[in-house]
C-alpha cells in the first residue's frame, strides 16, 4: 500500500506545486474576501406568506410565496458558499504550509545525501 503512495508522490510535479502555492493561497484569499463582503439576505424577507387553508391563491400571492421560497434558497446557498470559501481558504493556507515543509525536507535530504557521499569518499580513501 505504501508503494502505491510512493509512486503517486513521485508523479507529482513538486516544482510546479511549490511555484504555484502562493498563487493558490492568494486566489483563495481573494475568493474569501469577495464572498465575505456580500451581505446575507435580510431575515424578514424569508418568512412565508401566511394564508388560510381554504383560500384559492391568486397569482400575485402565489408569485410572492414562490419568491420568498427562492429568497430562502438563495440565502442558504449564500451561507454554504461562505462556508465553502472559508474551507478553501483554510485548505490553501495548509497547502502553503505543507509545501514550505516539503521544501525544507527536500533541502535536508539533499544535505544528508551530500554528507553521505562525502563520508563514503572518506571511507573509500581510508581503505585504499
Amino acid at each position: 500500500m505504501a508503494i502505491g503512495w510512493l509512486t503517486v508522490l513521485k508523479l507529482v510535479p513538486w516544482g510546479d506545486v511549490i511555484e504555484n502555492a502562493p498563487k493558490v493561497a492568494s486566489g483563495a484569499k481573494k475568493l474569501w474576501n469577495n464572498v465575505g463582503k456580500k451581505p446575507d439576505a435580510p431575515p424578514e424577507t424569508l418568512a412565508p406568506v401566511p394564508g388560510m387553508p381554504g383560500d384559492v391563491p391568486d397569482p400575485v400571492a402565489a408569485l410572492q410565496a414562490e419568491m420568498l421560497q427562492l429568497q430562502g434558497a438563495v440565502a442558504q446557498l449564500h451561507q454554504q458558499m461562505l462556508q465553502s470559501s472559508a474551507l478553501i481558504g483554510s485548505l490553501a493556507e495548509q497547502n502553503t504550509q505543507l509545501i514550505a515543509r516539503v521544501e525544507v525536507n527536500r533541502k535536508r535530504v539533499l544535505g544528508l545525501a551530500i554528507a553521505v557521499v562525502m563520508l563514503l569518499g572518506v571511507v573509500v580513501s581510508k581503505l585504499i
